[in-house]
């Protein structure tokens, strides 16, 4: 585990040149990553989030594309293109931004459903097939997508199989005060991005990442971990509750999460932070209930609350 704490210490001390004050974001970022995951970055505009993305794929020397999503962006804009060689008399295919190690869906929701499926593949089987051939993706792969919480006129709300393929929902929010100030002499002179040098790189990535899989998880907290997801099912505000992926993220993050804080073992209070973050967004709050200002969030947090942990079957 030592190498994987230095590993994100200094991922994260590189990336806060950049982005101050969002330490816990950051960390999150990179459990899933080397969950082998996908983030889904909510937040208003003006946050840091695209800032974040570009400071990440810096700091791990990792290739990094972006994608501006809009109603007229097409699929083959995502994952390439075969055009024809006037001098080979050939097809050659360009690969698309979906190629990249870290892919930055910016405003996702803007672009409509067909460009929206295309990202579906890569984000599931770590694939694309253009023009009926199938072409790997490089590893590790994460897509960052944005959208904005706020304003949805124009806009394609995500799907909830596409929704279902994020390992986690994220928020910024806004800065802390001193943290806001401290921003400011960041940005006086030249911006720190430009500066922001690699620590690390992709091929160190996957071996860390396999360390990930000998965190334990006691038999209880692994049953915690379904109870709390069956209850989303049966919960009378929800219309539909988590997926089995749900489960399955929860589980998988909340061992990485482990592993950055240098522990060989789960905690249940590291369920307890995640499991707003991996179940939320994969549930859907019955119409009547939204009118009442209930949230997917605020449901989870309820069960978190009404589900008891049976501490006395811990090892």
């Amino acid at each position: 585990m030592t190498s994987l704490v230095s590993f994100a210490q200094q991922v994260t001390q590189n990336v806060e040149q950049v982005i101050v004050g969002k330490r816990p974001v950051i960390e999150l970022l990179l459990a899933a990553l080397l969950c082998d995951g996908h983030v889904l970055l909510e937040d208003v505009p003006g946050v840091g989030k695209t800032m974040l993305a570009r400071a990440l794929a810096v700091s791990l020397g990792v290739t990094f594309k972006r994608v501006q999503c809009t109603p007229d962006l097409l699929p083959n804009d995502v994952t390439g293109v075969s055009i024809f060689n006037q001098q080979s008399r050939q097809f050659e295919f360009l690969p698309g931004p979906a190629f990249a190690h870290i892919v930055l869906a910016d405003e996702i929701n803007r672009a409509t459903p067909r460009t929206q499926a295309a990202l579906l593949e890569a984000m599931g089987e770590r694939q694309v097939t253009v023009d009926g051939v199938t072409r790997p993706l490089a590893r590790p792969f994460m897509v960052l997508a944005t959208q904005n919480p706020i304003e949805y006129e124009g806009t394609f709300p995500l799907p909830e199989a596409q929704l279902d393929r994020f390992l986690l929902k994220l928020s910024l929010g806004y800065l802390p005060v001193d943290a806001e100030k401290e921003l400011l002499l960041h940005l006086r002179r030249q911006h720190p991005i430009d500066s922001l040098a690699a620590v690390s790189d992709s091929a160190q990535i996957l071996p860390l990442a396999e360390q990930i899989w000998d965190v334990h998880v006691d038999d209880t907290l692994r049953d915690y971990i379904v109870r709390l997801v069956q209850a989303t099912r049966q919960h009378p505000d929800l219309m539909l509750g988590a997926s089995p992926r749900g489960s399955l993220a929860l589980y998988k993050t909340s061992q990485a999460l482990a592993a950055l804080r240098g522990r060989s073992y789960v905690l249940p209070d590291d369920i307890k932070l995640l499991a707003p973050l991996a179940l939320a967004h994969r549930c859907i709050v019955r119409p009547e209930s939204a009118l009442r200002g209930q949230t997917a969030d605020l449901i989870v947090q309820e069960i978190l609350a009404a589900t008891p942990l049976d501490i006395g079957q811990l090892a």
